[in-house]
């Protein structure tokens, strides 16, 4: 028996960095009642239609005693748009310490790729895993594969993706929550490179004409050169949770909607605007053609406004029937629903080359382990943006993601492992 041997692998139900909501019964009209909901949940699995976010931490075990941990999550609208249904770690943390440890033991901890990939194609009782738990347990198998081989995350994601990391921080997303205005303003403050998500997802919040979102980018324009550094450009970046499509309708090339689009380019003027799911259409196919159908008027029209794709865009399968169509300018890769870490750094890879940049995204619903451990998908892989999580808050999930990329950097630079200046990159251990 080697040190670098998979001796043990077991799981705890816990806690995520946020909630998990019925994303349908919240679009059918479920009134907010303070921080929750009233109504019955419509989506199977739910108790109630805003309940406790729950993980399920997974602690691998190597033979020379050392431990390391991933976290099982899933998004804050599980079982909506295609996903898998609500995960329930109590459910599932007999699977992780049964089949998935038998699989699992014995295992050389340094053959990340080939382990991961192992844990990908399993099947319990004729059922491929819940991608939560994919997602889980592949983080601890690549920080014990970082372990064994004494190197970093994203030294190990680089060589089995075959990719050259990133010698600068990715830039990150902020996710304000409904707190959009208040938290968009702590974003200026420190200069937050992508911003403010803004939880548009319902027709109270954007307007029954779409005016109360154009009012919010304007502001976020005057109080950005307000608060923000010196020579400060943001990106904004607002999900929309299909809103556009509700309020507007098909055809998505006309000229009623076009204009709407147009007046939230000059309304975000100078800065560049992308827009998160401007419709649900209810299946991945209408969603891609939707997609492609604005992507295409918005050109025509020399409207410079880009479509981030979302809803129906899960797997990896999907992510590269969107980018294959033309579909987005930039495609969510929503972490979880990818199953293994590794699948999503596969899925950013697969925008190389092409017109749609990869934003490697996830959930506010996940920890601060699965945050941490795409922090180094993200530098493997090089992405166009990485989302700040967990939770809604934005200061603490920025705090993690940007301090684990910065930290990764130094560390590399120590080792010659990249050319990085650290001069301002602060290590935060």
């Amino acid at each position: 028996m080697t040190g670098t041997e998979i001796t043990g692998v077991h799981a705890t139900p816990g806690y995520a960095g946020f909630f998990f909501d019925d994303q349908r019964a919240i679009k059918q009209g479920a009134r907010q009642d303070g921080f929750t909901y009233e109504g019955a949940p419509v989506t199977d699995g739910f108790e109630e239609i805003r309940q406790a976010g729950e993980s399920l931490v997974v602690d691998v075990e190597l033979a020379d005693g050392r431990v390391v941990r991933g976290d099982c999550a899933a998004v804050q609208y599980s079982g909506a748009g295609g996903r898998d249904p609500l995960f329930q770690p109590a459910e599932y943390a007999p699977v992780v310490e049964g089949p998935v440890a038998d699989e699992l033991e014995g295992r050389d901890a340094t053959e990340f790729l080939a382990n991961a990939d192992a844990l990908e194609e399993m099947t319990v009782e004729g059922d491929r895993l819940h991608t939560a738990i994919r997602y889980g347990v592949s983080q601890a198998l690549l920080g014990a594969a970082a372990e064994a081989a004494g190197t970093t995350k994203t030294d190990v994601l680089a060589n089995a993706l075959g990719t050259e990391p990133a010698t600068e921080p990715v830039p990150v997303f902020g996710q304000s929550g409904d707190d959009r205005y208040a938290n968009a303003e702590k974003m200026f403050v420190k200069g937050v490179p992508v911003l403010p998500h803004g939880l548009i997802n319902s027709v109270e919040k954007i307007g029954e004409n779409g005016g109360t979102l154009l009012e919010y980018v304007e502001w976020l324009v005057e109080r950005s050169e307000e608060l923000g550094p010196e020579g400060y450009e943001p990106r904004f970046h607002i999900d929309v949770y299909g809103m556009i499509g509700e309020i507007f309708g098909a055809p998505y090339d006309r000229e009623e909607v076009i204009d709407y689009f147009r007046a939230l380019e000059e309304a975000a003027a100078p800065y560049p605007l992308q827009i998160e799911g401007p419709m649900d259409v209810g299946d991945r196919a209408d969603q891609i053609a939707a997609m492609v159908e604005l992507r295409e008027g918005l050109a025509d029209a020399g409207v410079d406004v880009d479509l981030v794709a979302d809803e129906w865009c899960n797997t990896f399968d999907d992510v590269c029937a969107f980018v294959d169509a033309g579909a987005a300018d930039v495609v969510q890769v929503k972490t979880p629903d990818l199953g293994g870490i590794h699948r999503s750094g596969q899925a950013v890879r697969y925008c190389e080359g092409t017109d749609t940049r990869a934003y490697l995204g996830g959930t506010c619903n996940e920890t601060a382990t699965s945050a941490r451990a795409c922090a180094h998908v993200a530098l493997a892989t090089d992405a166009a943006q990485v989302l700040a999580k967990p939770g809604m808050g934005f200061d603490e999930g920025f705090m993690i993601v940007e301090n684990e990329m910065r930290r990764t950097l130094a560390r590399r630079a120590r080792a010659g492992r990249t050319d990085t200046t650290t001069d301002e990159l602060t290590a935060d251990d």
